[in-house]
């Protein structure tokens, strides 16, 4: 029966929510870099591996396309191309498939957003690198303790659980929040 597995999902998800909208100055904190950013001409980018790929995709599909209503178009690229990502790690090794697109595409005053459950992913790790030697914004949506990239990013939005799915759920609430409120400052 699937009961027992909802009735814990939902038991989860409202232990953590606490623990989610405790985040509200790093949401803030990184909303704003991003309205700074599109107001200078600048875009934002975004990585991720497996499901944190899909979530990188999905916040980047809100602010390019739209969210709740229509408003202007929103510079947002997720740095999933699969031709891009095979040959960067064909030429360059898997480690280098997001630092190799961020050297390509980023300038200075952009934000780069990472999205990593573990946090220790290595191709994650060196595209903050290369994100912070090019000037570019960084900020990590982590989970669990932030693993190596605890430390590493200007704002971190770290969802303290330990479960992958129950992380990106985190994640989610927190970029659709992020969502709704860049909605009600552009137009």
């Amino acid at each position: 029966m699937i009961k027992p597995l909802l009735d814990r999902a939902v038991r989860d998800l409202h232990d953590l929510l606490p623990k989610i909208a405790a985040l509200e100055p790093q949401a803030q904190q990184l909303a704003d870099a991003m309205l700074r950013c599109w107001s200078a001409g600048g875009k934002i980018l975004l990585a991720g591996n497996g499901g944190s790929a899909a979530d990188a995709m999905h916040f980047a599909e809100e602010l390019t396309v739209r969210f709740m209503k229509n408003r202007k178009a929103l510079p947002a690229v997720a740095l999933c191309d699969p031709t891009v990502l095979t040959c960067a790690a064909n030429d360059f090794g898997f480690d280098a498939i997001f630092s190799r697109q961020i050297e390509a595409l980023g300038k200075r005053g952009d934000v780069f957003i990472a999205f990593t459950t573990s946090g220790n992913s290595s191709n994650i790790l060196r595209a903050i690198d290369a994100a912070k030697q090019q000037g570019l914004i960084t900020a990590s949506f982590l989970g669990k303790d932030g693993g190596q990239c605890r430390g590493k990013c200007d704002i971190e939005l770290l969802i303290p659980a330990n479960l992958p799915h129950r992380i990106q759920e985190g994640h989610k609430i927190v970029y659709h929040t992020i969502c709704e409120w860049v909605d009600s400052k552009v137009d």
